[in-house]
């Protein structure tokens, strides 16, 4: 874990002493647009990008799963970083370049570039540099912009819905995406319990909202479920025990933990869910909490176990 300052990996945890104890994320600085036209700057061409991840990142795993929703596996190609994130953050084997570590990607784009350095990365190969390392914007790229390229026409953004899918980010981004995290890397008991009781006021909430609809906007799967599952997904694996988000598993939520199966067997979604290298990053590379590196063998899971969401009323 580290970040890059005046051009330098240097090795270092999050910074919460000036937030008393909340851990607080960067917000991403690359944040350019693809378009049909190329107006951007960046036009939706076949093989021209190519996206850096980790399998086991929830930030991450968006976009793969937008990869596979609308049908661009042949026109984005991907590399997957190593699990373990240590003194040299984000390794991995470059294809492109050779390079070995994330953040020599990161200065290719930008010498001056000072921050931390994540995934997703969307990467230009044309123009050599980063398009965005912004999740949510890369879904919504990867939704409508290679559109006339695929004929997908699947919209998880429709016109109708964005205010109440916009109102629903919003709410599970900082008390549910990010919530897991302001829990399991707070510093002090007070930001703890505060994230921990946002957290779970908000699965409440979304367990109510499932009990009456099949999906969180009403009857339309959107980007908003997606954005939610990746969450989901790790949560009785990782964040439950190793983020100390312990009052209930997802599997004790009856209508969550059905969603989330309906979900899981989508055409193509169970091959981006990795859960072993999910457990070997979260526990061998968060040192600081988890100090022997030992990686639980458990919980035993079966996201293909049937579910009942087909019988839920879809009428919102």
């Amino acid at each position: 874990m580290g970040l890059l300052q005046n051009g330098q990996w240097v090795d270092k945890w999050y910074d919460t002493d000036n937030n008393g104890g909340e851990f607080k994320r960067q917000d991403s600085r690359f944040r350019s647009w693809l378009s049909v036209d190329g107006e951007s700057g960046f036009k939706a061409e076949k093989g021209r990008y190519h996206l850096y991840v980790s399998l086991a990142c929830p930030w991450a795993h968006r976009t793969l799963i937008f990869r596979t929703l609308k049908q661009l596996e042949d026109y984005i190609d991907v590399t997957v970083v190593d699990p373990i994130m240590l003194e040299n953050g984000w390794e991995m084997n470059d294809a492109l370049y050779g390079f070995n570590y994330l953040y020599q990607l990161y200065l290719k784009a930008d010498a001056q570039y000072e921050g931390r350095v994540t995934v997703p990365v969307l990467w230009d190969k044309k123009t050599e540099t980063i398009v965005s390392n912004e999740s949510s914007e890369i879904i919504r790229m990867f939704n409508t912009a290679f559109n006339h390229l695929t004929g997908n026409e699947d919209d998880y953004y429709p016109v109708p819905l964005r205010d109440e899918i916009d109102t629903l980010n919003e709410r599970i981004y900082h008390t549910i995406n990010n919530g897991v995290y302001r829990a399991g890397f707070a510093t002090t008991q007070d930001a703890y319990a505060d994230a921990f009781q946002q957290l779970f006021d908000a699965l409440d909430w979304i367990e109510q909202r499932l009990s009456a609809q099949r999906y969180l906007a009403g009857q339309q799967l959107t980007e908003a479920d997606w954005r939610l599952f990746t969450t989901l997904i790790r949560f009785d694996a990782v964040y439950f025990g190793h983020f100390k988000t312990n009052r209930q598993q997802i599997a004790e939520y009856p209508a969550i933990s059905h969603y989330v199966r309906e979900l899981y067997q989508i055409k193509g979604i169970a091959q981006t869910v990795n859960l072993d290298q999910i457990k070997t990053h979260y526990y061998a590379s968060h040192l600081g909490i988890n100090p022997t590196g030992i990686v639980p063998v458990g919980p035993q899971q079966d996201f293909n176990s049937a579910h009942n969401r087909g019988a839920i009323n879809t009428a919102g």
